[in-house]
C-alpha cells in the first residue's frame, strides 16, 4: 500500500486517509493492481511446485479508515504501518492466517 491518497478512492478531497471513518464499498480496488501483485502472481502461476499465497492485499485496500496510522514512530512524522487507525485489518490477517494454516 504505498501512499495513502483520497484519489486511490475516488475521493479527490481527501489527500491522505487520515480521518477516515468508513471503509471503501465496493469489492474492487480503484485503483487496480499494484505491479508486484501482478509479478508475483505471474510468477506463482509458473512454478512447478506452487507456494500458497495468503493474499490480504484487497482486503487492506479497501479499508481506507483503518489504513496506517501517524501516531508510532514519534508523532506525525509520517505514516507507520506498525500501527494502524483502527483495530481490524490486522486482527483480520491473524484470523485467515489461523485458518489457513489449519485447513487441512
Amino acid at each position: 500500500m504505498n501512499g495513502c491518497s483520497g484519489q486511490k478512492w475516488g475521493e479527490s478531497a481527501a489527500n491522505t486517509c487520515v480521518g477516515e471513518t468508513k471503509p471503501f464499498f465496493g469489492s474492487k480496488y480503484p485503483e487496480g493492481a499494484l505491479p508486484p501483485e501482478l509479478v508475483l502472481e505471474k510468477v506463482l502461476r509458473s512454478m512447478k511446485n506452487p507456494a500458497k499465497l495468503l493474499d490480504i492485499t484487497a482486503l487492506s485496500q479497501l479499508r481506507k479508515d483503518g489504513h496506517p496510522s501517524v501516531y508510532g514512530a514519534g508523532g506525525h512524522r509520517g505514516l507507520d504501518c506498525t500501527h494502524w487507525c483502527l483495530p481490524g485489518v490486522p486482527d483480520t490477517w491473524n484470523v485467515l492466517l489461523y485458518v489457513a494454516l489449519f485447513q487441512n
